[in-house]
């Protein structure tokens, strides 16, 4: 009589992805293979950030290309002396950019373009660690001559130690529904095989804001979400 091989319906539940395998040896001497579930599960912790990380800088213009990069200079020279004294370190800031461009003008009736300036940008990333001066800061960066402040990001600084309350809660979600979806199929859940962690990470997600005290630019650092999302392939008995 030949042998068959039977397989049991893929299960889903919400954003799992649950897998069943079930196989039969295709040879007498085969050893049978386990029965097999696998489930892939998230977790969540919330932290209050610590820091922030902003880019700001100087663009200058100028008939010739000299004179806007001697303007920029000047200028940017105050802006990075200027956060140096507000207790930025100088580790903590670094230059993210830096263009000269001609700048053109407009023409009408056909007639080409002609490069009438230059346009100098210098951009520095600065990491606040003291997140309470954040405000503070943006004002000062505006009066120390900075036309540039963009890209401001609140970042928890021990996020991948407080990620691990996380993982354990994708963990015990992803048992719990390995459990339930077992128990309906009339099996039980045995050893685990194999758990693996996806690395991929976007930063803190934003949740209900909450403001950061300052005298001068009110700046809300919110709360962020930390998140851990783990597969996990147990035997089936």
């Amino acid at each position: 009589m030949p042998l068959t091989t039977k397989s049991t319906p893929v299960a889903l539940l919400a954003a799992a992805s649950i897998f069943f395998t079930l196989a039969t040896p295709l040879r007498a001497e085969d050893k049978p293979m386990d029965r097999l579930i696998t489930v892939s599960a998230t977790g969540y912790a919330t932290a209050e950030p610590d820091q922030a990380r902003l880019t700001t800088g100087v663009t200058a213009e100028a008939d010739t290309a000299e004179a806007a990069l001697a303007a920029n200079t000047e200028l940017m020279k105050k802006v990075v002396d200027g956060l140096k004294e507000s207790g930025i370190d100088a580790k903590d800031i670094q230059t993210s950019n830096f263009s000269v461009q001609p700048r053109y003008t407009n023409p009408r009736d056909g007639a080409p373009p002609e490069i009438n300036g230059y346009q100098v940008s210098n951009q520095v990333t600065i990491l606040v660690r003291d997140i309470k001066s954040t405000g503070g800061l943006l004002d000062k960066l505006v009066k120390l001559g900075a036309n540039q402040v963009h890209g401001l990001d609140f970042e928890v600084s021990k996020a991948e130690t407080l990620k691990d309350e996380a993982r354990k809660e994708a963990i015990a979600n992803a048992r719990r529904r390995a459990e339930l979806l077992a128990t309906a199929a009339g099996a039980g859940v045995g050893e685990v095989v194999t758990i693996a962690e996806e690395t991929s990470f976007d930063g803190p997600r934003p949740m209900a804001m909450r403001a950061a005290k300052s005298d001068a630019a009110p700046i809300e650092a919110g709360t962020a979400t930390l998140e851990a999302r783990v597969t996990v392939t147990w035997k089936l008995k």
